[in-house]
Parts: C-alpha cells; structure tokens; sequence
C-alpha cells in the first residue's frame, strides 16, 4: 500500500494543491462591468429598475415558476414567504435539524414556533416520516431544506403537507436550476425561497427571493417586501391585513445576478458532470461515499461537495478529523465540517428552549459531528484533473484507513 503523506510519503498533489485547480469565487464575468457602470451613471439604482424586471421574469422561468419576487437577503425571503401564506402567533413551522439559522429564526420573527426534526441519514434532508409525526394542531407550515449537495424527498413531503392540509415553503438556498422529477425546486410547494449571499450558486454578495405560481400570493410577497406597494395593482392599497416590510433590491445586485442566470446553464452542467466524475472515480472506495440525494435521477445544483464518512467501516482509532488531515497532507485541504454543528447546537442559536420544539434527532448529531466533511462548489467548476486527483488522494487515504 503507498505510504500516505501523513506519514512521510509523497502527496498526490504533488507540490500543489487542490485551490490550483478550481477558480476563485465568486467569478467576476467581465461584462458586468459595464452594466454596473451603466446604472451608476442613470440614477436608477433600485426601485424594481431594468434589471430586476428581467429577473422577475427570467429566473422565475428558470426555476420553472411564474412569479419571482426580490428582496435583500434569504432571510427576509423566508419571513415574507410565512407572512403571505398567513402563519403568525401560535402557529407551529416545522423544519429540519440541519440547515442555516433563518430557515428557523424567521418562525420567530413572526411569533410561530419552530418544531426541529431530524433528517434522513443519507441526503442530509429532512426525512419525511420525522416530519408526519411531528404533526400538530397546531402546525400550519413545513419548510423543508435541500441542503449542501441533496435535494429533499419533495414528492413525499407535499403527500403529507396535503394529506394535514399544510403550507409548504422550499427553502431553496443551496439549489438554484436544480430539478427533481423534471420539476424545478422551488415550484413543488407553495412558496419557494432562494439566497444570493456570498457563497451561494449565484450572488451578488447578498440577495432573495421568492418563487410561486400563485397570483395572489404574488402580489401579497411583493407588497410585504415593498412597503406595501404591488406590481400587479400599482397605487392601491395593500390589505390592512399585511404589516409591510422595506426589503428591496438594489439594481447593482440584480444585474450582477442577471449576467450569472446566464452562465448558470454552463456552470450547472460543469457542476453536474464534475459530481458524476466523482462519483464513478471512488464508488469502490471503502468508508466513505457522496452525498445521496432523495432520487437517484436528482439533477443537483451542488452547493457544497460533500463527503460522507461510512463509521462502521473505518478502522480502529480512525475519526473524522484523522481522515481530514490525512487528506490535506496529500494537498486536499480545503475541506471543512459544514456547519460543525446541527441547527440548534450551533455557536449561533441564542434562542432559549421554551421558545421552540425540538424532536429527536440522532441522525442530525451523527451527521454534523462525525460523518460530513465538505467543501465549496468552485471545486465541481475546476478541471478534470483537479477531480481525479481529489478521488486519488480519496482512494489512497480510504484504503488505508478502512475496509
């Protein structure tokens, strides 16, 4: 067996290392430039300006909806997405042990109360059985997550959000032009919710927005992030119903989005046979495996690419943060833990435990402590000699520490 670097031998990357063979993100599309320019020059900087008119329109085509809403942030997204659908005081939201803060936090910002449940222990999404016995009177919304590189059992979740008559929000944050059954995500549930932040799929260093194929529902998100103004009636006024929000986009942002929705389609092709390079290179490899999705056939936009460690296959005295090493001493060192913790364990979560309810969630505690190691998705837009060699630093450390 060759020696691994660890231990003295020579790293596959050689005098390398795996940031040499992916590009920098976000990448800057040289005629952005220009557009920024542009705007800067014409004084119309927001207000739903040029370009996030093209936006409403093009992204939600793309996601396979008819609306698109924008607004500042993915977490304003998700706020205005309960208040549209009527969630308020007393109401239960359920979501998943795993994801970001605001999929839970904006429960609060309304008053409901956020029910954690666990996740399936392969895709890393909510698993929907957990999701059906978490069930209440009380509860009115589910928000399942698509996370990192899978997509939530999206068909089995609506079953059980129809069978109990509740509102289902797609928190989309990870998954832009991401499709399972043909359907774009997004477009499954009432309300879908994406994220421009920094290391999203598409950014502008921040940005949301709302997809629904709901007229009403579209004039309903559009007044709650727009002071209370509409698209589809301007002038009038909104519901007294509905306390509005001033969350609105800037057309710097929406331009830099704009230039991106257009080299989304290469970038998640590149993304997508990158992954299914990956995934042939190392199915062989013992204790350890890709992130499963909830269908085999998942077209995945692949946030995050994300590792999986198989425990019961690894070797006496073999954890996480040895294979960890072990990989970045062959010149894999980007790695890291995700989150490094579930939801509500996080460094973060300053919400006290009368204000939320917790299920229990073994698979949430075992994924995020012991199994995940992950890293950007600039890698799946590298080459395909950065992959290979990524898989042979795999194969090589693997072989060595389980079987």
């Amino acid at each position: 067996m060759e020696r691994l670097a660890i231990d003295g031998g020579t790293p596959v990357f050689g005098e390398k290392k795996v940031r040499d063979f992916f590009p920098s993100w976000p990448i800057p599309y040289p005629e952005t430039e220009q557009k920024l320019i542009d705007i800067f020059r014409s004084g119309k900087w927001g207000g739903c300006a040029a370009y996030e008119q093209l936006l409403m329109t093009e992204f939600a085509k793309y996601q396979g909806s008819r609306y698109s809403v924008w607004m500042c942030n993915g977490t304003t997204t998700l706020e205005c997405a309960l208040l549209a659908l009527g969630i308020g005081r007393g109401d239960e939201v359920i979501v998943p042990g795993i994801t970001w803060l605001a999929t839970a936090e904006v429960a609060l910002y309304i008053g409901a109360t956020p029910v954690i449940v666990d996740v399936e222990p392969e895709t890393m999404c909510m698993d929907p059985a957990a999701f059906e016995a978490a069930i209440t009177p009380r509860t009115k919304a589910v928000i399942p997550v698509h996370i990192y590189s899978g997509l939530a059992n999206m068909p089995a979740i609506m079953r059980i959000a129809q069978r109990h008559n509740l509102a289902v929000i797609e928190d989309c944050a990870h998954a832009h032009g991401a499709r399972q059954k043909g359907k774009g995500v997004g477009s499954y549930g009432k309300i879908g919710s994406f994220s421009f932040q920094l290391s999203k799929l598409m950014t502008a260093g921040e940005g949301g927005c709302c997809t629904t194929d709901d007229e009403e529902l579209f004039d309903r998100l559009f007044r709650l992030s727009h002071i209370g103004s509409s698209q589809l009636h301007p002038g009038t006024k909104p519901d007294p119903s509905l306390l509005c929000r001033q969350y609105r986009f800037t057309d710097f942002q929406a331009a830099i989005i704009y230039d991106q929705l257009q080299h989304q389609p290469e970038n998640f092709a590149r993304r997508k046979a990158n992954l299914a390079r990956m995934a042939e290179l190392i199915k062989d490899v013992p204790g350890i495996k890709l992130q499963e999705s909830a269908y085999a056939d998942d077209e995945r936009a692949s946030y995050f690419f994300t590792l999986l460690l198989k425990l019961e296959e690894l070797h006496d005295g073999i954890d996480r943060d040895q294979v960890r090493k072990a990989l970045a001493a062959e010149g894999f060192d980007n790695l890291f833990y995700g989150w490094a913790a579930p939801l509500y364990k996080s460094p973060l979560w300053n919400i006290s435990e009368d204000q939320y309810i917790k299920h229990e969630t073994p698979n949430c505690e075992t994924l995020m402590y012991q199994r995940v190691m992950t890293c950007g998705h600039a890698l799946l837009l590298g080459s395909q000699e950065g992959i290979e060699k990524c898989a042979q630093a795999i194969r090589k450390v693997m072989s060595a520490y389980a079987g």
